[in-house]
């Protein structure tokens, strides 16, 4: 059962570290990168779908993404669902395909940029603690029900805040990495 306890924590960590890169991926940095897009939803047929279900996402430029829908009857749809995103691009529908230009970011954009990633970076770490506060009340109750010992309670409590400290420092790292992108022009 401490096993168990263990494992789950951990991979609910991962998840949470993994979920986080997602977001930060998604933040703009003043280049163009399909992530900016491929995950918003779009009304498709009634039935919210992912960008990059439905279309073909490239970058040709460093500025310049574009999207080529699988079905050309979805363009209107995946433009709405670009602009109601209020990422800060425009789409450009020709008819066949939709480019939205990266603008240059100012200043003040970039600044913004990183305090957004900042806080949610912040959000994922106190997810990540809440996830040890959990794990440390299940092997509390292990312990004061006699299904493990002291020390193995001591020291999986030992283990689980390495882990917490791991994770941490990981989006810390991803943090930092992100900060720097953002705010090289």
């Amino acid at each position: 059962m401490l096993d168990d306890v263990l494992l789950e924590t951990e991979d609910k960590m991962d998840k949470t570290v993994q979920f986080l890169q997602q977001e930060l991926t998604g933040l703009r940095t003043g280049k163009a990168h399909p992530s900016l897009v491929d995950t918003i939803t779009v009304d498709y047929y009634g039935t919210p779908t992912r960008l990059r279900d439905i279309a073909n996402i490239s970058t040709p430029e460093p500025r310049l993404i574009v999207i080529n829908p699988f079905d050309p009857s979805s363009l209107g749809l995946i433009e709405k669902a670009i602009i109601a995103a209020n990422i800060g691009i425009t789409p450009m529908n020709d008819g066949r395909l939709i480019r939205v230009p990266i603008p240059e970011l100012s200043e003040e954009r970039r600044k913004d940029m990183v305090k957004m990633a900042g806080r949610t970076t912040e959000e994922q770490r106190v997810t990540i603690r809440n996830i040890r506060r959990d794990a440390n009340d299940q092997i509390k109750s292990l312990q004061k029900s006699s299904a493990i010992t002291e020390d193995e309670r001591d020291s999986a409590l030992e283990d689980i805040q390495k882990s917490t400290n791991d994770h941490i420092k990981k989006m810390d790292d991803m943090l930092a990495t992100k900060e720097k992108d953002i705010l090289e022009v």
